[in-house]
C-alpha cells in the first residue's frame, strides 16, 4: 500500500469538489440576475431617484426640474450623496438576500 494514499478520502474530496463547483455555478447565476435586478433610491420628498442595480451600477439620475430651480449647489450634492449612498445600501442589501442562501452553504464544505 502506498503511504498517505487513502481511497476514501479521495472520494471525499471529489464528492467537496463536485459541490463547490455546483455552488460556484448557482452563485455565477445568481450575480448575473442580481445584475439586472434594480433598487430606486428616492431621497427630497422624490425630489432626487437613483436606480442602482444588483451589482452597484448606477444606471439611471433623476432630478425633478423644480429642484434645480430652487436648490442651491450644496444642497444639491448633499441630496446627490444621500441618493446614491441610499441606493448603494439597497443594492448591497438585495445582493445578500440574494446570495445569501449560496453563500451560507460554504460552511456544510468544511470551509
Amino acid at each position: 500500500m502506498s503511504k498517505g494514499y487513502n481511497r476514501q478520502g479521495g472520494s471525499r474530496q471529489s464528492g467537496m469538489l463536485g459541490r463547490l463547483q455546483k455552488m460556484q455555478e448557482q452563485l455565477a447565476e445568481a450575480q448575473a440576475k442580481l445584475a439586472e435586478e434594480t433598487v430606486t433610491a428616492t431621497v427630497g420628498g422624490g425630489a432626487l431617484k437613483i436606480t442602482m442595480t444588483g451589482d452597484q451600477h448606477c444606471v439611471t439620475v433623476e432630478i425633478d426640474p423644480e429642484l434645480v430651480k430652487s436648490a442651491d449647489t450644496e444642497m444639491l450634492q448633499d441630496l446627490l450623496l444621500s441618493g446614491i449612498n441610499l441606493a448603494l445600501d439597497q443594492s448591497r442589501e438585495m445582493a445578500a438576500t440574494k446570495l445569501s442562501p449560496l453563500t451560507g452553504g460554504l460552511g456544510n464544505l468544511g470551509i
